[in-house]
């Protein structure tokens, strides 16, 4: 039994071999190719019941003897893998095998940064057959007494990400190319504690806390990369970069940032034609929500002032597809988009504004500090999980006194 499958528009075969199940890459995103692949596959097989091509022999690459109709074992440059394969042999072959245009380019770079730190700690010579929930507990102590980012021990986050990748790479790679049959043993590990990370809060909370306090400059950091922007505060943002910025497109963005929640990620994707003047909408192309899809899509209402900096916008337009380019109509590279925010606000009291992040951050804390449904906000924005939702739950200090007067009534 054998079907394909599209993985972020690149083409695989899933089949049936054995009693388990299998995975061969076919390197390919036309669906013509991958349909005469896949019959050629499926012919051969046939063939191979019927006893007239031999079964695959011991250790050889199921798909590619399948495709080939028993004429390769292995692809070119491949190393077929032992009938007792190590840590180094899955390792080698998830990174040279493994269809990286079914992968985000971001997320490939870091799956091979933890894939390096998981070769530096454990025994590539130990073979899979003995990987034991004790060997990722192992692993994990060891991570736990490492520093971090200013001289800190490494996060429990960042030691939960590392075994996901290694989660990620035996389940969905190990397993189905016949490297090993059972899944990885994740059940029951123990992390380092780890701290909450701080609640959103506005700039004068934010400063009240420096002032009271001896902290260091990561601290600092830390904190203002926890800052939300009251409405007006946006407003006094978006009026100082249209008077000082030079580049055309920034502007747009700053308000395209502030008035939908986007990600920076989902405005370099953003396209002219997602943009419906007529229908005051726009379609955001999002990647997060649904890993198996090459984009899933959520729509925001357009303001009158986004409205109004994009139809500026495109009257100066370059040209090319994308919403935000540069002179020659290329999309903005993500390096560069991180950098805008920066240069666009250096010069004034809004330098402390850390990423594009802080818009999406004050999108939705004013959203909820209005009261709007949060069915409604969880469509503008993508969000999916309850941790999302309460990471949001807080109001502006003022709402909130506002609120308790309320209830007990002011002070006599």
């Amino acid at each position: 039994m054998a079907w394909l499958e599209s993985k972020g528009g690149v083409y695989r075969i899933r089949f049936r071999y054995g009693g388990k199940k299998h995975l061969h890459a076919l390197h390919t995103t036309c669906e013509r190719e991958a349909d005469e692949t896949l019959a050629r596959f499926e012919t051969h097989a046939r063939l191979i019941d019927q006893g007239i091509i031999d079964p695959p022999p011991d250790g050889a690459d199921l798909g590619t003897y399948l495709v080939s109709g028993g004429k390769l074992t292995a692809r070119p440059g491949q190393v077929v893998a032992p009938n007792r394969p190590t840590l180094r042999t899955l390792f080698d072959s998830y990174t040279r095998d493994f269809p990286r245009e079914a992968k985000e380019a971001n997320t490939w770079v870091t799956e091979m940064l933890h894939l390096r730190n998981l070769r530096k700690k454990l025994d590539l010579a130990l073979l899979l057959a003995n990987v034991t929930a004790q060997t990722l507990q192992s692993y994990i102590d060891a991570r736990s007494k490492e520093a971090g980012k200013g001289k800190r021990k490494l996060s429990r986050k960042t030691i939960q990400k590392e075994i996901g990748t290694f989660a990620t790479i035996w389940n969905r790679w190990a397993v189905p190319q016949g490297f090993i049959p059972t899944r990885l043993p994740t059940v029951g590990l123990n992390y380092p504690k780890g701290t909450g990370r701080p609640p959103f809060q506005t700039r004068e909370q934010v400063e009240r806390q420096i002032a009271q306090q001896t902290l260091s400059r990561e601290a600092q950091q830390e904190l203002w990369q926890c800052l939300f922007l009251t409405l007006p505060e946006v407003e006094e943002v978006l009026a100082y970069v249209r008077d000082h910025s030079s580049l055309p497109y920034v502007y747009p963005m700053f308000v395209f940032a502030a008035h939908t929640g986007a990600r920076i990620s989902e405005m370099r994707r953003s396209l002219r034609s997602d943009i419906d003047f007529e229908a005051k909408t726009i379609l955001v192309r999002e990647k997060k929500k649904d890993t198996s899809k090459r984009e899933t899509y959520r729509t925001v209402p357009l303001t009158p002032l986004l409205e109004a900096a994009l139809r500026s916008w495109f009257f100066k337009h370059p040209g090319g597809p994308h919403t935000f380019c540069g002179a020659l109509g290329r999309a903005i590279s993500i390096h560069y988009a991180m950098k805008v925010v920066k240069q666009a606000l250096r010069a004034s009291e809004w330098r402390v504004i850390s990423g594009w992040h802080c818009f999406r951050h004050s999108f939705i804390s004013n959203a909820v500090t209005r009261g709007l449904d949060q069915r409604l906000i969880d469509h503008w924005v993508g969000h999916t999980t309850e941790e999302m939702r309460r990471r949001y739950s807080h109001l502006v200090p003022k709402t909130s006194q506002d609120a308790i007067r309320s209830l007990f009534g002011a002070a006599s």
